[in-house]
Parts: structure tokens; sequence; C-alpha cells
């Protein structure tokens, strides 16, 4: 790799791999506890989804439609995030939640990753309603026939916590390059999930534009940065 290559890569994912590889060789598998456990619910629904009696009691908790009334999909949400489409291979939903999730929990701590996790997949949940009400005719609309599509699994909490880390690690490149890999999805394959992600990518965009703006605010009163925010190198947290 040449110098050029070698002080991009140092540039782009130094601080992000230092602090990554740090919590991994400190505390092995004790540094994503939140992670680990979201593989095993993953897998658990997996598993019981796929057998005779319990595919609807998992659709039953964890299954959202954007026909389904709003305040019973709004309790499903948050275990949607684990239950795998069942169209898809789950080991695709598993190595998403392993790595993105894994470096998110070091990096962030668990209850951001949570918190980032959820408003991610809620505004797909959201978007998928109002995309309906404004029907197919639009750029931001979803043709009715999408009300009856399930949907569930990690992959809009998964590009959220991506964007919000990267912003956090100052890895814009690899940030943008998911922006543009999500934006090209959606003109290669205009469906819902496609959609969803970029609602997502918005979501999360907001919460970067009001923590920057919080942060400039602070700065301009003269109030030192605490030590965990975009000023100072992010803490190791569980």
């Amino acid at each position: 790799m040449s110098g050029g290559l070698k002080g991009f890569a140092r540039r782009e994912w130094g601080p992000l791999s230092g602090t990554v590889r740090t919590a991994l060789v400190t505390r092995k598998w004790r540094a994503i506890p939140m992670t680990l456990t979201a593989v095993c619910l993953t897998s658990v629904f997996q598993i019981v989804q796929n057998q005779d009696w319990g595919y609807q009691p998992v659709q039953d908790i964890g299954s959202v439609r954007a026909e389904d009334p709003l305040g019973p999909a709004l309790l499903r949400t948050p275990l949607s995030l684990f239950v795998p489409a069942l169209d898809l291979p789950v080991w695709g939903a598993l190595a998403q939640i392993l790595l993105v999730f894994g470096i998110a929990e070091i990096c962030l701590g668990r209850w951001r990753t949570l918190v980032i996790a959820y408003v991610a997949t809620l505004a797909g949940t959201l978007y998928a309603r109002v995309g309906i009400a404004l029907g197919p005719d639009g750029p931001l609309g979803l043709p009715a026939s999408d009300a009856q599509v399930v949907d569930t699994g990690p992959s809009a909490a998964v590009v959220g916590l991506a964007v919000y880390v990267c912003w956090r690690y100052r890895a814009w490149w690899t940030g943008s390059l998911v922006v543009v890999a999500m934006v090209v999805e959606v003109m290669i394959k205009n469906n819902l999930a496609g959609k969803e992600h970029l609602a997502a990518i918005a979501a999360v965009l907001v919460i970067i534009a009001v923590q920057e703006w919080r942060g400039r605010r602070r700065q301009r009163g003269g109030v030192e940065p605490r030590p965990g925010t975009r000023s100072w190198k992010p803490p190791i947290r569980s």
C-alpha cells in the first residue's frame, strides 16, 4: 500500500479501528454484551418463526405492516428489529448485527446504540405509512400494495448506526459511501426497503445536525466540551 493510501486509511479508520481493537483486546467478548444478546435473540426468532407452531407468535410480537393500526405497530417495532426477514438469508442479518452493532456498542455505548437503532427503525416504519399515503406517482411515494409487506429486520438500524458512527469518528468518506450506496439501491430497486433505509439515514442526520448545533452553541458560550462529545475522542463504554 502506498504512503498516500496508508495516510488516507489512517485518517479515515485509525481512531475507529483503534477504539474497537483496544476494547476487544482488553475486554474480548465482554465489550459487546448487548450485541451478542441481539445475535442470540435474532437466532431464536429465526428458529421459532420457521416452526409451524412458532410463526404466528413471532408475527404477533414482532411483525410490522403499514396496514396495521399505529399503536400495535409501535409496540412491535422494537422487537421487529430482531425478527429476520423470511425472504432473506438469516446469516446476513446476523453478520450485520454482529459487525455494526458491535462496533457501535464499543464506540457509542449500549444505550446510545439502542436509541439510534430504534430511531432509525422507527423512521423507516413511519415512512412506510407516509409513502403509501402519498401514492406511487411521487418520488417519495409507495404503491398501496406495500401496506401488506412484512417490515422486519435490522437493516434500517444498521444503516443508521453506520452513518452515526462514521460521523462521531470523522470517517467522512465511509459515511458518504454508505449514503451513496443507499441512494443507488433505491435507483436500481425502487422498493419499500430501500426507501426505508433513506428514511433511517434522514432521521440520523437530523440527530447529527442537532448535536452539531448544540456543540457549536457550547463553544460560542465558552463552555469546554465534555469528554465523549464531538470535540473529544469518544471513550470506550460498555
